[in-house]
């Protein structure tokens, strides 16, 4: 195969499509499936049950489908399915799942991981996902689409990302993250809605205005979060956007949810 350059060191058993690329110094397992037009620039190791879709690109020093760093784990079949058109910079490391969090990592279609970000073993990534440099998600955390993940920033393990929230850089995520949320800090706390990504995705004017009202009264400081989780219910259910916020905290989660540090400051 032509497009395989000689250094490279692929196992004859690895499933290669025929329009793949893989550069030089190159280490591929045996159990590895590379899709139509995967290009592994150069010193990229695969190994494991791993699947990467078509179009992926890996950038040099990457490291994907090696065991988890779980000491539970103990060599079960698990995999690591990467979905296409995804970016994979240098340094990146993503663990294939285990026993204890269902066997399988899996990471959408067109999401860009940047320099040495980390995705640890049972997380689940929709589409269009951003990790920038250095953000980390510990194990079974799970990131909905157009979700940005700042630089530095670290998720602990069983955390829920909503969809098209925004991590900010260096903070540190320990409950869940409402969908089209912002949270910044140490120990992030919730700090308004992430209108610049709405805006960028195309939200109306009419939602993007909705949401602000439904998040004013749902992080109100009076009452309990479950009687204005009631109201916001009840006076924004025709509301596609707001239901999904009230979903999102309605379904079980191991892990409490983030909210503003200080009452009423809703944006």
């Amino acid at each position: 195969m032509t497009n395989i350059h000689p250094t490279a060191i692929i196992d004859a058993k690895a499933e290669i499509a025929a329009s793949a690329l893989i550069g030089p110094y190159c280490v591929v397992g045996p159990d590895v499936q590379l899709g139509d037009s995967v290009e592994l620039v150069s010193h990229v190791a695969v190994a494991g049950r791993t699947k990467i879709g078509a179009g992926t690109r890996i950038f040099p020093f990457a490291s994907i489908g090696h065991r988890p760093q779980d000491l539970k784990f103990r060599g079960e079949p698990s995999t690591l399915e990467i979905g296409q058109n995804n970016q994979i910079r240098e340094h990146v490391t993503m663990n294939p799942g285990t026993e204890g969090g269902g066997m399988v990592t899996r990471v959408g279609n067109d999401c860009l991981f940047m320099a040495s970000a980390h995705v640890a073993h049972d997380c689940i990534l929709g589409d269009n996902v951003i990790m920038a440099n250095n953000a980390t998600l510990a194990g079974h955390v799970t990131v909905g689409e157009f979700a940005f993940l700042g630089g530095l920033s670290a998720v602990h393990q069983f955390v829920r990302i909503g969809r098209h929230a925004m991590i900010g850089g260096m903070s540190g995520v320990e409950a869940d993250v409402i969908p089209f949320g912002t949270v910044i800090g140490n120990r992030a706390c919730l700090n308004g809605l992430n209108i610049v990504g709405l805006k960028r995705r195309g939200f109306s004017r009419d939602d993007i205005h909705t949401l602000r009202n439904a998040y004013r009264l749902l992080f109100a400081p009076e009452g309990t979060l479950q009687e204005r989780l009631s109201d916001v219910e009840e006076q924004f259910k025709g509301n596609d956007v707001v239901m999904e916020i009230v979903a999102f905290i309605r379904s079980d989660s191991s892990r409490s949810l983030s909210t503003p540090k200080f009452s009423g400051d809703a944006t």
